[in-house]
């Protein structure tokens, strides 16, 4: 991040301790709408369509929190950010979640004073490169322009990875995704590094995507997840135990297609009795009625079903679980226990 920024942020994240003060959980009740601030546009994970309806990944983890509090996964504002303005966004009150594949680290939840409420995506930097370029690694880009987005932790690693390597580079600076196309694209950088999930969600726009390869170095650790404001435990309880119940109906067999019936006839299994809110009072203690997660579940299907319809194998993006597989499946997804 810059240090304009840095400044402007440490600025705003004063003001939301007084934000929070008011109770944010009765703030988006009453509003009825929640705010959540994504990507401006990435496909994949946050992006309108051609009648301006946003899809995608982080997308269906605002409209399981805006069911689960509201009754209603479509009662959103899309806050369309850059990584420059995204925390300022978030620190202001502007937006109530941010869920813009935004990296977990010490200082954004330490000095920044915000709350990461889980991951929902288990990343890595990686870079890609014209195949013409003629190089199969990493290790080989000595000398390299690379196109960058500044006010990252994307910028932060690629200094580290040449350093360790005792190798030069040439910085091209950029703001969003759609600049960091274009600028790699029409040849001004050798290689684009980012996520490696937004590097296959890049390729997967490109009309000469076959002659684009990621290089296979993954040049650190990237869980990505939504984030909220310190301050407002109650608020982000919810935030968190929406993605929780996400990540736990997958796990426990429970989908959008099944969701209402095993909530209408409660079975033997206690947990998903409490997940769906027929057993036990889950949803009192979080200030949200008893079928909460039905709700949430409801909006777009259990982690599962939002990323293979999302980023999946079956996408154009073309992301395997890899890491983010169930914990069952030698992934890191599960859930802390719902009792």
């Amino acid at each position: 991040m810059n240090k304009t920024v840095f400044v402007g942020v440490l600025a705003l994240a004063g003001m939301s301790a007084s934000v929070a003060a008011a109770g944010l959980l009765d703030e988006v009740k009453t509003r009825g709408k929640l705010n959540c601030g994504v990507n401006a546009g990435l496909v994949g994970f946050a992006a309108p369509d051609a009648n301006g309806e946003w899809g995608g990944f982080d997308v269906a983890v605002c409209r399981a929190i805006a069911a689960a509090v509201l009754d209603d996964p479509n009662a959103i504002e899309f806050v369309p950010t850059t990584a420059k303005t995204r925390f300022t966004a978030l620190a202001s009150g502007e937006i109530d979640v941010l869920a813009r594949n935004t990296t977990w680290t010490f200082t954004r939840d330490v000095d920044l004073k915000f709350e990461f409420t889980g991951v929902n995506y288990y990343d890595g930097q990686g870079f890609i490169v014209r195949k013409d370029l003629g190089v199969s690694s990493a290790k080989e880009l000595d000398g390299a322009t690379i196109c960058i987005q500044t006010g990252t932790t994307t910028e932060l690693n690629l200094a580290d990875f040449f350093r360790i390597n005792n190798m030069d580079y040439d910085p091209v600076p950029i703001e969003t995704e759609a600049e960091a196309q274009q600028q790699y694209l029409a040849g001004a950088c050798d290689s684009y590094t980012t996520d490696a999930s937004a590097l296959a969600a890049n390729r997967a726009t490109f009309e000469d995507s076959a002659n684009h390869i990621i290089l296979p170095e993954i040049i650190s650790k990237e869980p990505l997840g939504p984030l909220v404001r310190h301050g407002d435990n109650e608020w982000g309880d919810v935030v968190r135990w929406t993605l929780n119940a996400l990540i736990a109906a997958e796990e426990l067999g429970v989908t959008s297609a099944n969701v209402a019936e095993l909530a209408s006839a409660p079975g033997s299994n206690p947990e998903i009795n409490r997940l769906l809110g027929t057993e036990g009072t889950l949803g009192e203690m979080l200030g949200l009625q008893p079928d909460w997660a039905v709700k949430a579940i409801s909006a777009g299907g259990n982690y599962g079903e939002i990323f293979e319809k999302n980023i999946g194998e079956a996408t154009p993006i073309g992301l395997a679980r890899g890491l983010n597989a169930q914990w069952t499946s030698g992934g890191l997804m599960y859930a802390p226990p719902f009792r």
